[in-house]
């Protein structure tokens, strides 16, 4: 079980410090939060997931971009929607953040 992420100022060519960050679980009634962190000063989140609330399912992490980016950042917070298929492996979710565009995959 374990899930990392890794936000990478791509205008600016360095980490993102600082970056609160969120994790929410799918469940009957929407989205509830089941950890929350803020990014290290390499940009990276990891060792933040309790172990009970990880397994699979849908799941969204939501970084307030407005927080590295300023109050009038275009995009102040970017969610991202994933499906853990198994809760055995690693998933990595990084996210490249730019002004006016982010991008993100699966890594590893």
């Amino acid at each position: 079980m374990s899930l990392s992420t890794h936000v990478l100022d791509s205008a600016t060519g360095e980490p993102a410090r600082g970056v609160p960050v969120r994790l929410e679980r799918r469940d009957g009634d929407g989205w509830t939060t089941v950890a929350a962190g803020r990014t290290d000063t390499d940009g990276r989140l990891r060792d933040w997931v309790p172990e009970e609330a990880w397994g699979v399912g849908a799941f969204r992490l939501v970084f307030d971009t407005a927080a590295h980016s300023g109050p009038d950042a275009f995009f102040p917070e970017v969610a991202v929607v994933f499906q853990v298929a198994d809760a055995a492996r690693h998933y990595h979710v990084p996210l490249l953040l730019s002004p006016y565009g982010y991008t993100t995959y699966r890594g590893s």
